[in-house]
């Protein structure tokens, strides 16, 4: 196989950045969604799940070029940050965020809301009866808890935006040093008929995304025994 080459390296640190910054912003964001999805009596909780959901079923050019439109400078929200004096979104690294994030939503949401479902009313009812409040009983009783679900989401939100490929061609092009990340990278290689690089690079995400998984399930069942 061939060697890494500067650009390849380059491709290869953007989408670990990438991936790390989804992940992290993804458990934030995705940890109170699944909470509520976990413990409403809403009747809009089925249609916020399907909506969390869509990106598992949705092909990711179709995503990608809605958000191209919606971010770009004839949508809604392109316009109002074109008003508010700042920069658009598409053809950036925030554009690739935020695609990527919407994508790998279920991958995180749903392994949380699991994870928070399996909760025993027990805990939470004594938790309740100390007086601690929704609030306090999320974070000292619901999160210490689902520590294998959080572990899981993100996990598998990670290796989901480190092959993501659609999406990141929508909304993120093909720009060096800025959105090119390996999935748009073996693309490059294929395309110029460099398949010695191109396996080398998959290869790599294929290596990779093999020992996140086994990660995952190796890590499980001892998470679980300190819960």
């Amino acid at each position: 196989m061939a060697g890494l080459s500067s650009e390849d390296l380059e491709a290869f640190g953007l989408t670990l950045r990438l991936a790390a910054t989804v992940t992290l912003l993804l458990i934030l964001i995705g940890a109170p969604l699944a909470w509520w999805l976990a413990r409403t009596n809403s009747g809009f909780q089925r249609l916020v799940a399907a909506v969390v959901a869509l990106p598992l079923v949705l092909p990711p050019t179709v995503l990608g070029f809605y958000l191209l439109l919606l971010l770009g400078p004839q949508g809604a929200v392109g316009q109002l940050m074109s008003r508010l004096g700042l920069s658009l979104l598409p053809f950036t690294f925030g554009g690739l965020v935020v695609g990527s994030m919407l994508y790998s939503l279920p991958f995180v949401v749903q392994p949380l809301q699991n994870a928070f479902e399996a909760i025993g009313e027990e805990r939470l009812e004594a938790a309740a009866c100390l007086r601690a409040g929704p609030i306090d009983r999320f974070w000292s009783i619901a999160m210490p808890v689902a520590v294998p679900g959080i572990v899981t989401a993100a996990v598998l939100g990670f290796a989901h935006t480190v092959g993501e490929f659609g999406v990141v061609l929508m909304i993120g092009g093909n720009i060096p040093g800025q959105t090119r990340v390996l999935s748009m990278r073996i693309y490059d290689h294929v395309e110029a008929g460099d398949y010695a690089q191109a396996h080398t690079l998959s290869i790599c995400l294929l290596a990779f995304s093999f020992a996140a998984l086994l990660a995952m399930t190796l890590l499980r069942p001892r998470l679980r025994a300190h819960v």
